[in-house]
């Protein structure tokens, strides 16, 4: 059996994991002859090392975000001709790399994060790494560190990065794929505009999970809300939950940890808007409901890069927590013109997607498994749907 191995980093859950997860279950719920695995490469590394990275990490954009912020731009963030200042450390990890490739034997790597794409990139233009080898873009933009070179396919959030890393690195345009960033199956697709709760809608309130973000100034004015509900997802954040509960307030609810995606998927459903943070998976996820999303804070680096993404691309609103925030939702939830744009871009956006269905991705990536020949977005449209035809007839 063929073994397909993906690639996140760190342990924490974040965005390069939940995408992970999303394809791996993909493949098992929806073939019998593939192997999945996932490995941080930090962890396998040094477990030591990986612990403070994390905590040292978590500690940086909480105590220190502008500074992280522009070490974000500064290392990650900047022109191809600057390569990413992971000199004095990159013989390590290309050693450990190579160690990992020889233990575990993959017959596919998947990156879903920058840097073991960027490591496979120099192992395969040196002639040590010929597994084929698929880049998961987790934020609504590429940043410097992932690997260019020597990469098989690409699946990318937008048309828009297409474009880009067509014209700024010549990667042929039959190797990148437009999935947007994957969402789990279990987060169904809407593809009509929502109708609105004609008595209180209700907003569902995330980024309350690691106590970043100052959700709980937002919360405070919130408190004399007069005409919507609110849901807030406190995750792992017993402390917020708890003080949540204890102000005994109807219009305020707050929601425990939800580890399963369909009651996440049902959460959506029930909600006529979400205020967040422009986490990449978690947008991606709003936009595929269909769920009119308003950004209440951003933590530095990729959030920053992705709501500027996003609002050029007018798929976000941006609250301002200096003035009134239910006003403001009430602004864009009660103006049908506002609404409208708001519906056309999003439109627009779906409209780009190529891979649309969980057939397509898994045949795309069949494809670079096996290492055939790599067709247009349209090509794999038409075989997938040939595919299920023949499927449905035997």
């Amino acid at each position: 059996m063929k073994k397909i191995l993906f690639l996140p980093l760190l342990q924490m859950q974040s965005g390069h994991h939940q995408v992970a997860d999303a394809l791996m279950d993909l493949i098992k719920t929806h073939t019998n002859n593939l192997i999945v695995k996932k490995i941080d490469l930090l962890s396998y590394t040094n477990r030591s090392l990986e612990k403070m990275i994390s905590n040292g990490y978590l500690n940086w954009i909480r105590y220190a975000p502008e500074t992280y912020n522009l070490a974000y731009n500064h290392f990650f963030y900047v022109p191809e001709a600057k390569s990413p200042a992971f000199k004095w450390y990159q013989p390590l990890f290309l050693k450990k790399m190579e160690q990992l490739l020889q233990e575990e034997n993959p017959d596919l790597l998947v990156c879903t994060h920058g840097f073991p794409s960027y490591l496979l990139s120099i192992l395969k233009k040196k002639g040590k790494c010929t597994i084929p080898v698929i880049n998961v873009y987790t934020d609504f933009f590429v940043n410097s560190v992932w690997g260019k070179d020597g990469i098989d396919a690409h699946f990318v959030p937008s048309q828009q990065v297409k474009e880009t890393l067509a014209e700024e690195f010549q990667i042929p345009k039959n190797r990148m794929f437009v999935t947007g960033i994957p969402v789990h199956e279990e987060i169904t697709r809407n593809t009509k505009a929502r109708k609105m709760n004609p008595v209180r809608p209700k907003i569902l309130i995330a980024g309350g999970n690691s106590g970043l973000g100052g959700i709980r100034k937002l919360l405070e004015e919130l408190k004399h809300s007069s005409e919507l509900d609110y849901l807030v997802l406190c995750g792992k954040n017993k402390k917020l939950y708890d003080e949540i509960l204890s102000w005994k307030l109807a219009h305020i609810t707050p929601l425990p940890y939800l580890s399963s995606r369909s009651a996440m998927n049902d959460l959506y459903q029930e909600v006529d808007a979400i205020m967040t943070k422009p986490g990449g998976v978690t947008v991606s996820e709003t936009l595929h409901k269909r769920l009119p999303t308003f950004v209440h804070s951003m933590l530095p680096g990729q959030e920053k890069i992705n709501l500027r993404c996003l609002k050029e691309q007018k798929l976000v609103f941006m609250i301002d927590q200096e003035r009134p925030i239910e006003q403001q939702l009430l602004m864009v939830l009660n103006d049908s013109e506002k609404r409208a744009e708001w519906e056309q871009a999003v439109d627009s956006y779906q409209r780009g997607i190529e891979l649309i269905n969980k057939d397509m991705i898994i045949d795309t990536m069949v494809d670079v498994l096996y290492q055939e020949p790599l067709h247009s977005a349209l090509n794999v449209m038409v075989r997938s749907a040939v595919l299920q035809r023949a499927g449905a007839q035997s």
